[in-house]
């Protein structure tokens, strides 16, 4: 597509203009963490890193980070497992009904967070009887992790094709032998990618969480909302969301160099 002049300089200046209403205010998050003023008073009187030193001393934040790794981790092979499954068999596979279980695999993600949490939370409690707790935010955020891992898979596994596959099968292989050897290899990348995003999701998640976590257990999104008007937390708050905003850009930054290399997917069969 060949462009005017203005053109360009008009979509440049419209780009740049959406960057900046999106990563100021992450900014200012950020020189908050250091502002010494405990109102964030705006510009800064002066910077001080005691606000650091006592957010890695404070017991809670420090609580709310290993809850969200632990539903993280588990989530996320969760995730793994289930969306590969269900992308082999939705992509490999031709029966009825296809169509509609692709739609119900990608519906969680798709609904707003509060219907999807009040759902959740009804079925958990109504249905199956089970009390809300670690459990329930596993499951919780193992439905909409999925849907990354198997969305990358189906769009690896639609670039790739079969042929591979069924060359494998013609020279002897099993189905098991084919999927460790050919298949696998062929779906290293887009996995790692979706289980990265799937682990940056659910450590970030809160609206979903907010119905489904239970009494006694709080991850870190609960922490900061619940401690963002305290006075005396929200300078640690701020530290906090600084630190959180710097350890989410990196899943994220690894998923999409991995989402964007088609190489190895060609030549990781063996």
């Amino acid at each position: 597509m060949t462009l005017s002049p203005w053109t360009r300089r008009l979509l440049a200046a419209f780009s740049g203009l959406v960057l900046v209403l999106i990563y100021t205010p992450l900014l200012l998050v950020l020189l908050n963490s250091f502002n010494v003023s405990r109102t964030f008073a705006w510009p800064p009187t002066g910077y001080t890193t005691r606000w650091w030193s006592a957010a890695f001393q404070s017991t809670g934040a420090r609580s709310a980070i290993l809850v969200s790794l632990e539903v993280a981790v588990i989530a996320t092979v969760i995730a793994l497992v289930l969306g590969t499954l269900a992308a082999l068999a939705l992509q490999r596979y031709d029966f009825f009904g296809r169509d509609a279980v692709s739609l119900l695999i990608i519906l969680p993600i798709a609904l707003p967070g509060v219907v999807t949490g009040i759902a959740l939370a009804n079925a958990f409690l109504t249905i199956f009887g089970i009390e809300l707790g670690l459990f329930t935010l596993v499951v919780s955020h193992a439905t909409f992790c999925m849907v990354t891992v198997f969305n990358n898979a189906v769009a690896r596994l639609r670039r790739l094709g079969g042929n591979l596959e069924e060359a494998s099968m013609d020279l002897g292989a099993g189905p098991f032998t084919t999927f460790r050897r050919v298949t696998l290899p062929m779906l290293r990348s887009a996995l790692l990618a979706g289980g990265l995003l799937s682990f940056a999701l659910s450590f970030d998640e809160i609206i979903v969480t907010t119905f489904t976590v239970g009494q006694g257990v709080q991850t870190l999104p609960i922490w900061i909302y619940q401690n963002l008007f305290r006075p005396n937390q929200a300078p640690v708050v701020n530290v906090v969301a600084a630190a959180l905003i710097l350890f989410s850009a990196v899943p994220i930054y690894f998923a999409q160099r991995l989402s964007g290399d088609s190489r190895e997917g060609m030549t990781g069969a063996r």
